[in-house]
């Protein structure tokens, strides 16, 4: 049995679980996987709290590692199996590909609020509220540089995929839920996010849950 188990949460609504999971998926790493739904059950937070120091997913369980929140998981990841390219190799394309993420871990928060992670359904112009388009703008420039700088030799912001994609990687199936206009660079880098097959198993797996949480429906 493998020695890595990743703790996440509904696949339809947690975009912060969706990172870890589609990170080790993509670079072939062997992993349990314990889902335990959001909101669903007046003990969902203690079942979470039983592997999750912060009671949030995700989190991960390595031999006698507990990890959670989704950069340092995946920082981790990163330094534990090094011999793959979680990062790009170049200094400067490394240090911008943090930056980015670092900032839509921590950013973005009116598109998060308004558009929330929904794989199961659409709603074309749904969210636009004050500030919205402002996140959106500046999360397509972020796209937009990171494959004019750094995108030569692949689909992804940095040619081959990184860290990086996976944290953009839930704005992708917002900008695909709402029906967010985008330009060519744009659309051409969700289309290459959409069409791994681990996107599309996540996919999948989200449109074949059952739970319904209010909050993140319209």
């Amino acid at each position: 049995m493998t020695q890595l188990t990743l703790v996440i949460g509904n696949k339809n609504y947690s975009s912060w679980s969706l990172r870890p999971w589609l990170v080790m998926k993509q670079f072939g790493l062997e992993f349990n996987e314990i889902r335990i739904p959001l909101y669903n059950s007046p003990d969902y937070s203690s079942k979470i709290r039983q592997y999750s120091p912060s009671g949030k997913v995700p989190v991960l369980l390595h031999e006698t590692q507990t990890v959670w929140d989704s950069l340092a998981i995946c920082e981790y990841l990163s330094e534990t199996f090094s011999t793959l390219q979680w990062w790009p190799e170049d200094k400067a394309a490394k240090a911008f590909a943090r930056s980015i993420s670092a900032e839509m871990h921590s950013g973005f928060q009116n598109l998060r609020q308004n558009m929330p992670m929904n794989c199961r359904t659409k709603y074309p112009g749904f969210g636009l509220a004050s500030g919205v388009q402002q996140d959106i703008d500046r999360i397509t420039s972020i796209w937009q540089e990171s494959r004019q700088k750094f995108g030569a030799g692949g689909n992804f912001l940095f040619g081959n995929f990184a860290i990086a994609d996976a944290f953009f990687a839930p704005v992708v199936l917002r900008f695909v839920t709402y029906d967010v206009q985008l330009d060519p660079v744009s659309r051409d880098y969700v289309e290459a996010v959409l069409a791994l097959p681990a996107m599309q198993e996540w996919i999948k797996a989200a449109k074949s849950e059952t739970e319904i949480l209010s909050q993140y429906e319209f």
